[in-house]
């Protein structure tokens, strides 16, 4: 299997329509603590709508690490977010030369997204902070003028300290998204608290809820919301359903053609499911964009890849995007399109993808997996073992070396873990039998010593 494996390289796969301008993607890259992995890089891809790549950056050339998002700006430019280890990087880039034009570098361990206000400021969703113990996850409005936080808005004094796994966990909200929805009004995405949700910047309440903890029915850890008004002005949001391999998009059945976000809307809205794809056929999906032809814009993270899919399913231009793709744009629509919504289109429903490549996960074999996961849970406790498996695919590309394929490199993690464990099996059998022999072996030692 090793012997046959090629890995992903950046190349087209489908173009059935060509896009009206180029698509930039942002690839997170894999690498550990820091250190550039030049097998696996993080970088800026601009591509062509003929699929041809256009331009490459790497992140060694502008002291990035690990790159996130990237977001159209109205006068050309791209305002791109990287991490370094313990800093967050934020650049505004000449798309055209890739010249930086600014830079602000903030003492942030991870942050996923920072967008830029109207008025020129960042606004910061600041995950995994805490300070003894607990968790200073939140929101902030940081002042490029006066170097200084003008607003904040902290997860632990809107939510109770039991959420997901505990204000005191390292990453207890895994904040990966904001956007600013209408002046004062920042729609946020809390990974690991399966919701999405607009917070009003005057009264710092929670106006608007999609999702709640645990309830992986409606969102399991998405990523990358974005918020569409439908017809009648319902609230609508569109949003990468991640751990559900899915990209969904719901509809609430209230609201105000003028001002959607005002009057009775509340966290307990009433939403209905209205157009989900790619269930089972995507891998870790991290983020969904509506194009203003009302296709949609898809980063299938761990199949590498970037789809623009029709409102049935049908996947007309495709791209190979290794490692770790995390969000993509058409700056040409520039920064987060905001129609039209499946209902407008008459398209609700579910739909599975067409016409895209027969993509095998580059991490380990669908197939193969999902046959293991399927035998598992017919057993008791199976839920465990299943849950391991889906952990693993996570897992696995951080140490999956490049010249081995993902099916080889799953049987030998196999193969170590039972040798491990039968080695350490054997051990607790024969301790007594080996604790005798060190015994009588010392003993033997410390006669030879007396009589010398």
């Amino acid at each position: 299997m090793a012997m046959n494996y090629s890995p992903p390289s950046v190349q087209p796969t489908v173009v059935e329509r060509e896009p009206a301008d180029s698509t930039i993607i942002s690839i997170q890259g894999y690498n550990i603590g820091g250190s550039s992995n030049p097998n696996k890089p993080a970088r800026q891809l601009s591509i062509a709508p003929n699929g041809s790549l256009q331009w490459s950056a790497d992140g060694n050339r502008l002291d990035v690490s690990w790159f996130y998002d990237v977001d159209p700006l109205p006068d050309g430019d791209l305002l791109i977010v990287g991490t370094h280890p313990g800093q967050t990087r934020v650049l505004r880039v000449d798309q055209e030369t890739r010249r930086v034009k600014w830079s602000e570098t903030l003492p942030l361990h991870d942050t996923h997204d920072v967008t830029l206000t109207e008025d020129g400021n960042l606004l910061v969703a600041n995950m995994r902070n805490t300070e003894n113990s607990t968790s200073n996850d939140r929101l902030f409005v940081y002042n490029r003028t006066t170097d200084e936080i003008e607003w904040e808005w902290l997860f632990r004094d809107h939510y109770p300290n039991t959420t997901d796994n505990g204000n005191s966990a390292s990453d207890w909200s895994h904040v990966n998204d904001v956007d600013i929805v209408s002046p004062g009004l920042y729609m946020i995405s809390p990974r690991n608290f399966d919701q999405v949700i607009v917070v009003n910047r005057s009264t710092n309440d929670v106006v608007m809820q999609l999702g709640s903890d645990d309830n992986h029915s409606v969102l399991n850890e998405q990523h990358n919301p974005a918020y569409l008004q439908g017809p009648n002005g319902t609230p609508t949001i569109l949003v990468a359903d991640s751990e559900n391999d899915r990209v969904v998009e719901y509809a609430c059945d209230r609201g105000d053609p003028d001002h959607p976000l005002d009057g009775d809307m509340k966290p307990n809205c009433d939403w209905n499911l209205t157009w989900e794809v790619g269930v089972d056929q995507l891998s870790w999906p991290r983020d969904a964009d509506r194009l203003p032809n009302g296709n949609t814009l898809v980063v299938d993270t761990l199949k590498h890849r970037v789809l623009e899919i029709t409102p049935k399913g049908n996947v007309v231009w495709e791209y190979s995007a290794p490692w770790l793709p995390y969000d993509a744009e058409r700056p040409v629509h520039g920064h987060e399109p905001s129609s039209p919504t499946m209902q407008e289109l008459n398209s609700s429903g579910s739909y599975a993808l067409t016409n895209g490549s027969d993509v095998e996960s580059k991490i380990a074999d669908p197939q193969l997996t999902d046959r293991l996961e399927a035998t598992v849970m017919e057993l008791p406790g199976g839920e465990i073992p299943a849950a391991a498996l889906d952990r693993y695919s996570k897992v696995a590309p951080w140490i999956q070396p490049i010249w081995l394929g993902p099916d080889a490199f799953f049987l030998l993690s196999c193969g170590i873990l039972i040798s491990l464990g039968w080695g350490g099996y054997e051990l607790v059998l024969a301790r007594r039998r080996i604790i005798g022999a060190l015994r009588s072996r010392l003993v033997d030692q410390s006669d030879s010593s007396s009589q010398q």
